[in-house]
């Protein structure tokens, strides 16, 4: 900010003095951008509190995307969907992308992919994503994303793009990531701010490719005039549901043993046998203590979530219990939890023109909020 001070300070005075020093104040003014754009301000993300009032009409809107990495497991809709069936109340305009562009940047089989965007949409209908309150849409059928992603990532540095942790840990693991995975946040950027976005809901491991997002909303106004919000975040307050056989790791759907992981779809006896194979420990009295205890820890946390009570209440429930009785009665507190969506992931999965409808009616409607933002966007750039 001192050197922005001190430009304006030079402005005024030479303003005053010759015209003569307008070059000086031009370079200054392109020096302080071009060092904000690689520097960019440390700021604390809301909760719910929008940075900017440049909101769509109503009250804000809420982007967010998930991968189809076909039907979700626990733990996305512990900690992600069961989050986005509630922001349908509460924010009047609210999309959801099923974001197929970005999970290219892993080799993907065609098949497989067509199969699991059709999969992840009738999972989201059953965890009661109402086409009617939010726009479901396949992202890739939207081309306005892909063309703001180049537009955006010509106002992104290779070091801003580098110093991102998840491409660090993605790269390290594969020795060489893709040109994808490298600029595949910007692709995010792209799709927040393609519906001028004010408020979307991300994990913790999420929050510097949001701030990303608001960096370049704030790099595209201060060249080409307002346009973008800068958007909120929308931390969720879910514990983490980890993997049953490692509870130290996140449960993922990637995790090459199938005793780690509760799917969506899963019966009810695949639940009961994957909870009662889950590591704990040699202690048999249940409690809560996620450092010394993750194992127990982590069935604790599966049980209030699916119950819908505290952690401490579900250590009270569990009073007199040794940890196998204990996990028969969180199995059976999931199975009652789940069985409702399992039996609305199976009808939905048997009526594919009825799933391909939802989806095409639902990029539709994104298209015509993102076609004008993105005329717009080409407009002040110069293309047009």
């Amino acid at each position: 900010m001192r050197l922005s001070r001190l430009s304006l300070r030079s402005h005024r005075s030479v303003r005053s003095q010759s015209k003569m020093a307008a070059p000086v104040w031009t370079s200054a003014k392109h020096l302080h951008r071009f060092i904000r754009s690689l520097f960019p301000p440390k700021r604390s993300l809301s909760l719910g509190t929008c940075c900017t009032n440049k909101e769509p009409p109503g009250g804000g809107r809420v982007f967010s995307g998930i991968q189809p990495t076909g039907v979700p497991h626990l733990g996305n809709y512990l900690g992600v969907l069961e989050n986005w069936v509630g922001l349908q109340d509460r924010y009047p305009s609210v999309l959801y992308s099923i974001v197929d562009l970005h999970s290219i940047t892993q080799p993907q089989d065609p098949a497989k992919l067509r199969s699991n965007v059709l999969d992840m949409a009738a999972s989201l209908l059953a965890c009661g994503i109402d086409p009617e309150r939010a726009i479901l849409f396949q992202q890739s059928q939207v081309s306005e994303h892909a063309e703001l992603s180049w537009i955006l990532g010509c106002l992104t540095s290779m070091p801003r793009l580098r110093h991102l942790p998840q491409w660090k840990m993605k790269s390290k693991l594969k020795n060489e990531g893709s040109v994808g995975l490298y600029t595949y946040p910007v692709l995010q950027a792209a799709d927040i701010l393609l519906y001028r976005s004010t408020h979307v809901p991300v994990g913790e491991d999420q929050v510097q490719h949001l701030e990303l997002a608001q960096d370049l909303a704030r790099i595209f106004n201060n060249r080409y005039g307002d346009l973008f919000p800068e958007p909120a975040a929308l931390l969720s307050s879910t514990r983490k549901v980890k993997s049953l056989r490692d509870p130290a790791a996140k449960m993922s759907k990637s995790d090459p043993q199938t005793m780690a992981t509760i799917s969506l779809d899963d019966s009810p006896d695949a639940i009961a046998l994957k909870l009662r194979r889950a590591v704990t420990d040699f202690t048999s009295e249940v409690s809560f203590d996620p450092e010394a205890r993750p194992g127990v820890s982590n069935l604790v946390t599966i049980h209030a979530a699916v119950a819908a009570i505290s952690p401490e209440e579900a250590v009270s429930r569990a009073r007199g219990m040794d940890t196998g009785a204990y996990k028969a009665l969180v199995a059976e507190a999931v199975v009652l939890r789940l069985a409702p969506i399992r039996e609305e992931i199976w009808r939905l999965r048997g009526d594919r023109a009825h799933l391909e409808a939802v989806l095409a009616r639902g990029a539709r409607r994104a298209r015509e909020l993102a076609t004008p933002v993105l005329r717009e966007v080409r407009r002040r750039v110069g293309f047009c």
